[in-house]
């Protein structure tokens, strides 16, 4: 269901990765009241969704395209005129980052750069927002250490650029969830790394909610962290799964992988000093 009661209304608006998880949930809350457009290079999931809500009488518009092209986000740009600029595109998963080091720089680094450069040409340009992960703080993974590297970037950009930062997102294709249900119901073993592992996890509108309402109250240069509270432990996690799908699943330990930690954390210790909590966020400054 498309929720109506958004804080940004009559923009033009760009959501980059606009077809992903979180991406689609963020047009489907803006469409109402906006003009969206779509970058996502997943030609099918793009169409998709743009036809599905231009049927409802929304304005979506869909672009095919990488981040990684220089000239599809400059004509993107020059054609549509943003004044809010979600950039969700990038790549989330640590393991096959670990393997292909190059593509996450590629995309999560010099995407990054490319949409950010070329939101800086426009005066129009009100806010940037940028989707970052708890994965930067202390990162040890490629994936991590590309998202911090870019969330820098932005923020270094002042007025109207805003990260925001999050655990991870339940349901979402970077979720270990839907890897979970997919074993259980084939009858195969649910795989956990290690019993002690923990993260912070929220739903996807919850996500939703936390970047438009960061797009709101950020004025530029700062990282918005929701309070997402006690982490999770993964095993309690799949142990709940198991019990709701009735069926006896074993579960298989197969250890830590390259660039994953038993705990992850939403700020660094020099940032919790300086961090300050307004109502269920932080901001770090």
């Amino acid at each position: 269901m498309i929720k109506k009661g958004n804080i940004i209304r009559n923009k033009r608006v760009l959501v980059t990765g606009g077809a992903g998880s979180i991406g689609s949930e963020l047009v489907r809350q803006l469409a109402p009241h906006n003009k969206i457009f779509i970058l996502d290079i997943d030609e099918t999931a793009t169409f998709d969704l743009s036809e599905e809500l231009s049927q409802e009488g929304y304005w979506v518009k869909p672009r095919v395209g990488d981040v990684r092209d220089k000239e599809t986000v400059r004509d993107l740009f020059e054609d549509f005129k943003p004044q809010v600029v979600f950039h969700v595109s990038a790549y989330k998963h640590v393991s096959p980052m670990e393997m292909y080091p190059l593509e996450a720089i590629n995309t999560n680094v010099l995407g990054t750069y490319n949409v950010m450069t070329e939101a800086k040409r426009w005066e129009c340009l009100e806010k940037f927002i940028y989707v970052s992960t708890d994965k930067v703080v202390n990162a040890r993974s490629i994936m991590g250490q590309s998202k911090r590297l870019a969330e820098t970037m932005v923020r270094n950009q002042g007025k109207g650029f805003i990260a925001v930062r999050f655990g991870n997102v339940l349901g979402s294709r970077g979720s270990v969830i839907p890897l979970w249900q997919n074993q259980v119901n084939r009858g195969k073993p649910i795989t956990i790394t290690d019993k002690r592992m923990t993260r912070f996890f929220m739903t996807i509108p919850e996500a939703c909610n936390l970047v438009l309402e960061a797009a709101e109250m950020g004025k530029g240069g700062e990282c918005i962290i929701l309070d997402m509270g006690t982490p999770v432990n993964l095993l309690q996690l799949a142990t709940d799964l198991i019990k709701s799908s009735g069926k006896k699943i074993p579960i298989k330990f197969i250890g830590i992988r390259p660039g994953e930690t038993l705990d992850e954390k939403l700020m660094t210790d020099e940032e919790e000093r300086s961090a300050v909590k307004k109502g269920k966020f932080w901001v770090i400054k």
